[in-house]
């Protein structure tokens, strides 16, 4: 049974993930400057209404409605892959490029749409499975093994490179760690115990710590768009205001502002919670299958209620 702080946390999951994406929305593929004002407005190029999540939280969503289901992984994960199919037929109107060439197809079952992704060529790793894992840390709290296996087989449903599946479960193991220990130490501790992971990875963690968005501009891609959430958080004051203000500064590096911040946002939810998200951003969250700030924290229950 989870603490009234790890509950708090685990609330901020979801909810972080959503405000991070409604508040880089109006900004997106813009460069903010430095005496613009960064708030819930809306807007962008896809006209969203102030507090609408975009693709990111919707196909999050998709996830956890999958995994909160409480089907066996091979049944969760044909759920996630219907659950993506009924999204893209509502015809939405952000998806990334290479989502929309795998679900185009409308495939009807997990394996096909993995087959489908891993058939793409010329370059399959953009941001698109990690900004949707958040998610699979809550659903396996308590079995660090599975939440990779999961948050890597999801990922493959749509990004076969393989850095997009090694940066969804390490983003999803750091998201679990946050969420029972209330520290952003997991990142860290999951290289440690994979040599090869860190050969690739550490370096990559500590150029964002070292470095500013125009050393990892082209967002995008799921590695600058991991370092840019990173950066964001390791370079902002660990205190009860550090997810506003690391939100607004993933909103400030520019590019896909609503991913960066909806990705960082998961984590930063994880570590300081619901309680640190501004209320009136909870009050204007909304989106897509017609939800709102309540819902997400009735499906976390549900996922964190029978979490592996």
């Amino acid at each position: 049974m989870l603490t009234t702080d790890q509950v708090d946390r685990a609330e901020g999951v979801l909810l972080g993930t959503a405000a991070g994406d409604a508040l880089g929305a109006g900004y997106e593929f813009g460069y903010p400057t430095a005496d613009q004002e960064i708030a819930m407005i809306g807007g962008g190029p896809f006209d969203w209404a102030p507090g609408e999540w975009t693709d990111d939280t919707s196909m999050a969503l998709c996830v956890a409605d999958a995994l909160a289901a409480g089907s066996d992984p091979a049944g969760a994960l044909n759920a996630v892959a219907t659950n993506f199919v009924t999204w893209y037929d509502t015809r939405p109107p952000d998806i990334g490029n290479q989502t929309r060439s795998v679900l185009s197809h409308r495939d009807s079952s997990a394996d096909a749409m993995t087959r489908r992704a891993a058939g793409l060529s010329g370059r399959t790793g953009g941001n698109g499975s990690l900004m949707r894992t958040a998610p699979v840390a809550l659903a396996f709290l308590h079995d660090e093994r599975g939440l990779v296996d999961a948050a890597t087989s999801i990922s493959a449903l749509t990004h076969s490179d393989p850095q997009a599946g090694e940066a969804c479960a390490l983003w999803s193991v750091a998201i679990r760690h946050a969420v029972l220990h209330g520290t952003y130490d997991g990142l860290r501790l999951a290289l440690s115990a994979d040599p090869a992971l860190s050969h690739t990875w550490s370096p990559l963690l500590d150029a964002a710590e070292a470095g500013t968005p125009a050393d990892f501009a082209n967002n995008g891609w799921v590695v600058h768009a991991l370092q840019t959430a990173w950066w964001a958080i390791a370079t902002t004051e660990e205190d009860e205001r550090q997810l506003p203000r690391a939100l607004e500064k993933c909103v400030r590096a520019g590019g896909d502002t609503d991913t960066t911040a909806a990705i960082s946002g998961g984590l930063l939810g994880a570590r300081w919670g619901r309680s640190a998200i501004p209320p009136e951003w909870i009050d204007v969250l909304h989106g897509y299958p017609g939800r709102r700030a309540a819902d997400l924290i009735t499906l976390t229950h549900t996922l964190t209620d029978g979490a592996s």
